[in-house]
């Protein structure tokens, strides 16, 4: 689900020097910026989109403030094309901003400014379409933090919409090159603690593999690359007679073993507040629990496998084929997967494959388990992106005609996009998706409801995506929604195909999702188990469904909120229930012994 940033700055910001606020002009004229960027920069010209951010905190840097919720700072979004140094680009009133809407809303006072260039690549598609896209650079598709984007410094200035007239802010140097000491970005969570260095280079457990897909390069019209992290057992090098079973570990973008594989004891000077727990010693402490668990014979042996697919629209691809991202879903089964368990001694069959994740890996882990079918032996689906699109989100595509309102004869309310446990609203619909059209037009925002938008739309006749919805007024396109149910809502194929798809899926689906989740998913995995337990469904689903009371979002069958020694164990636990599977579903002949050392 949506991605929070807010604590980037831990991670990627030194101190901000303190500034006195400049006064603007004494003038009459309404506030206006104009945005320029010098030649050193590029002395040719540039496209991409504008982002100027206006913060009050002055503790991190404006570019890592900007948010979906109500703790964001206030952004504003400017499309430029063959853009030449030297030329100003205005941001006034008439430039849509979130959470304001205008800078005549915005109240005078001291402000913090920076703007930023997301810079954009032309791609000549295979399909003859030509678009103007942001290439992942190893950041995980983050403006914020993508190596090359050109900044400003930031600047303190008091400001005041009908009076500071002109101010000029120019884009002088660039985001550096990604630093390997420091951990890559979370995409789920608050907060994204350094564990140990990652240096990118491969030890005795974890190794690192790209390869150029052939079925990509021809989509993207460019060489197009695909990785995965590589977790190995134990004794790997001991034992070169073992095949193992691989356990698929789909989530965001990482650039390393997620959650953490800690070959060290955890920093004994990390203590826990009067606030809680420390979030960055309960992860050191996991990631040192899961080493020592996998190293002094507790776990079975196996591969994990966490694929690595960031393109131009998202840190990830939902692991699908789609007409807007190109044939992942391909890419990755036939592609990777037979590299990876040729190269690592894979066992190489559908019996001895499994996959598990959560939020944006709970909807992979369903996608790949209903899509090849005979390639991957269980999938573990923890509070899966919208499975059902009766319930996307707050809104049934089908039904409603409306995505930022529900409306009655004589009210409109407002739909809700996120929540807190309680119940209390956090964001509209409404919010959100200009949060998401500020950040980029065509979908090129990176966030979620636009890469739900690229994977599931067909492409427009423009070559971007086809919006489901129009941006601005929320009336919902029914072609497309047609489009949807027909190919990616994964409710309703199982239910359409379950004549072939049911004895290949019956007793492989296992959900898990939080009652109350941030983003209403509970609602679409309620809807599926109506499905799955239909008693006119032959042969029976046999799927199991864990929800937790209260739960946000990331339940996976263990509280959020559960004392730590729980939380140590369900990771070792889950890797137990799938290799067990595998086992127990095993065909006869099978090599049960060859990795059982």
């Amino acid at each position: 689900m949506p991605r929070h940033l807010r604590l980037l700055a831990v991670l990627l910001l030194t101190a901000l020097p303190t500034l006195a606020a400049t006064p603007a002009p004494a003038t009459s004229s309404p506030l206006v910026f104009e945005i320029s960027f010098a030649k050193e920069l590029s002395a040719t010209p540039v496209d991409g989109h504008i982002l100027l951010i206006i913060s009050r905190d002055g503790k991190e840097e404006p570019r890592f403030g900007v948010s979906e919720g109500i703790e964001s700072q206030q952004a504003f979004g400017v499309d430029v094309g063959a853009w030449q140094p030297g030329t100003g680009v205005r941001v006034d009133a008439s430039t849509l901003g979130y959470p304001l809407e205008s800078l005549r809303d915005l109240a005078s006072g001291d402000y913090f400014v920076q703007a930023v260039l997301n810079i954009y690549e032309t791609f000549h598609l295979g399909n003859g379409k030509t678009v103007k896209l942001p290439p992942d650079k190893g950041e995980g598709q983050h403006w914020q933090t993508k190596p090359g984007n050109f900044l400003s410094k930031v600047q303190k200035l008091h400001l005041d919409n009908k009076t500071s007239g002109t101010v000029r802010l120019a884009l002088d140097h660039t985001v550096p090159p990604l630093q390997k000491e420091l951990a890559d970005v979370d995409t789920q969570i608050d907060w994204r603690p350094i564990t140990e260095p990652d240096n990118g280079e491969d030890n005795k457990w974890i190794k690192h593999i790209r390869i150029q897909s052939e079925l990509l390069t021809k989509f993207w019209g460019r060489p197009t690359e695909i990785g995965a992290v590589v977790l190995l057992p134990d004794g790997w090098d001991e034992h070169p007679e073992a095949r193992y079973p691989v356990l698929i570990s789909e989530d965001h973008y990482h650039r390393h073993f997620f959650p953490s594989f800690r070959m060290t004891p955890p920093d004994p000077n990390l203590k826990d507040s009067t606030d809680g727990p420390n979030k960055e010693k309960e992860l050191q402490q996991s990631g040192w629990s899961l080493f020592q668990h996998w190293t002094n014979g507790r776990l079975p042996r196996v591969l994990i496998v966490m694929p690595q697919h960031a393109n131009p629209y998202f840190d990830d691809s939902y692991a699908v084929n789609s007409a807007n991202l190109g044939p992942y879903g391909d890419a990755l089964m036939h592609e990777l997967l037979p590299t990876i368990e040729k190269k690592f001694r894979g066992i190489g069959q559908g019996w001895a494959r499994a996959v598990y994740g959560g939020s944006t890996g709970g909807w992979e882990a369903l996608g790949q388990q209903v899509f090849y079918p005979d390639d991957i032996n269980g999938a573990w689906i923890g509070c899966p992106d919208p499975i059902d699109f009766r319930a996307y989100g707050t809104v049934n595509i089908y039904e409603d005609t409306n995505v930022f309102y529900r409306e009655g004869p004589f009210l409109k309310v407002p739909r809700p996009e996120k929540r807190k446990p309680n119940g209390l609203v956090e964001l509209t619909m409404e919010q959100n998706n200009r949060f998401e059209l500020v950040l980029g037009t065509h979908g090129r925002s990176g966030e979620q409801w636009n890469i739900w938008q690229a994977v599931f739309s067909p492409a427009g006749d423009d070559g971007y995506p086809k919006p489901l919805w129009d941006v601005r007024t929320g009336q919902i396109d029914k072609s497309v929604a047609a489009y949807w149910r027909e190919h990616y809502d994964l409710s309703y194929i199982m239910k359409r195909d379950w004549a072939t798809l049911g004895p290949k899926l019956a007793g492989k689906l296992h959900f898990a999702v939080g009652d109350m989740d941030t983003w209403y998913l509970n609602n679409a995995v309620h809807l599926t188990e109506s499905v799955l337990t239909d008693p006119k469904l032959q042969p029976a689903a046999n799927a199991t469904f864990n929800y937790g009371p209260l739960q946000p979002h990331c339940y996976q069958g263990t509280r959020l909120d559960a004392p730590q020694i729980e939380k140590l164990n369900a990771f070792p636990a889950q890797i137990w229930r799938m290799v067990q599977h595998v086992e127990d579903t095993a065909p006869a002949g099978a090599d049960l012994k060859s990795w059982k050392y």
